[in-house]
């Protein structure tokens, strides 16, 4: 038998010591900070995490957290197994769910998060979906901005994320904060003008020049200022929120003018006193579904997958 370098030795002694429970059990004090946390989101009890964690770190002869304070943090090496720990539990949740799949079984857990504003209008057509014909499949769902979102698929708090982007970003949350994982264009979401009632009709954002604008989120505020820029003005930004019915409210008093995605003004009927014009389609916000890589392996996800991106395909027919 060949000599192998020492640390060749200590790898095939560690591996055998790892397992997926105890990487979702560093992984959870990473996330929440705590001991009682981590078992309160795992469903253990405190006594049953920290003896767990005392287990390991005797198997692999290295402390996995330290004491600080009344709480507790991370060592180097805890580190190390939260930050690969949603790689290896992704891998072994793809093939309990292939091997279900293959006995048979139609069910399974999956995390969607998306942008606030498919709430309303795409989320409860998913759901609703999902439910007449996978009744076994349960999809939960939490709303982030895209950059968050991104994040959740990271660290592996969310299967799926529903995003976006506009033109010209230069924050573009799918561009080098994505590497590594899988991003997919769903299609696009118009961008419209929203302005007072009776408002002469507008083909081009250089005729609101001189107009008081109202700003969204920090995403649409940063487009604002490049579609402004491109007309060759800055725009007076008066007020700032990112509640469209708010933004509405503001327009229909006549305080401002707007810009708000297709998605978001049919989420509620439009409120008296405002009027839409669509913009050019190349100032249309593209949307994007992203996941970890080879996350369509796993059945759940895979349906998921399916049925959300024929919901995407009607919203955008029937706003078309």
């Amino acid at each position: 038998m060949r000599n192998m370098p020492c640390d060749d030795v200590y790898v095939k002694e560690i591996a055998p010591e790892l397992d997926v429970q105890s990487l979702r059990t560093v992984r959870a004090i990473a996330d929440t900070g705590s001991i009682t946390a981590a078992a309160a989101a795992l469903g253990y009890s405190q006594p049953a995490i920290s003896q767990q964690l005392r287990r390991l770190e005797n198997r692999l002869g290295v402390a996995l957290i330290e004491r600080v304070g009344r709480g507790v943090r991370l060592t180097e090496a805890g580190r190390v197994l939260a930050r690969h720990a949603p790689a290896v539990t992704h891998a072994f949740d793809a093939a309990a769910e292939e091997l279900a799949q293959l006995r048979g079984l139609r069910t399974g857990v999956v995390r969607l998060v998306a942008f606030p504003s498919a709430s309303p209008v795409l989320v409860p057509r998913l759901l609703a979906s999902l439910s007449a014909s996978h009744a076994g499949l349960t999809l939960t769902y939490v709303e982030a901005e895209p950059p968050e979102a991104v994040e959740a698929i990271r660290e592996d708090r969310a299967d799926i994320a529903l995003t976006f982007s506009y033109p010209g970003d230069r924050d573009d949350p799918h561009g080098s904060s994505a590497r590594g994982l899988t991003v997919r264009s769903a299609g696009r979401d118009d961008l419209l003008l929203v302005l007072p009632g009776g408002h002469a009709d507008v083909a081009d954002v250089a005729a609101l020049a001189d107009a008081t604008w109202i700003a969204g989120c920090p995403r649409c505020r940063g487009h604002l200022l490049e579609l402004c820029g491109r007309a060759g003005f800055e725009p007076r930004i008066g007020f700032e929120t990112d509640n469209a019915v708010a933004v509405e409210g503001l327009v229909a008093q006549g305080l401002g003018v707007a810009t708000l995605p297709r998605m978001a003004v049919e989420s509620f009927p439009l409120l008296p006193g405002v009027q839409t014009s669509p913009l050019p389609p190349a100032e249309a916000r593209g949307l994007h579904v992203v996941t970890a890589r080879d996350a369509e392996r796993v059945p759940s996800v895979s349906t998921v997958l399916e049925v959300l991106g024929r919901e995407l395909a009607a919203v955008q027919s029937v706003s078309a």
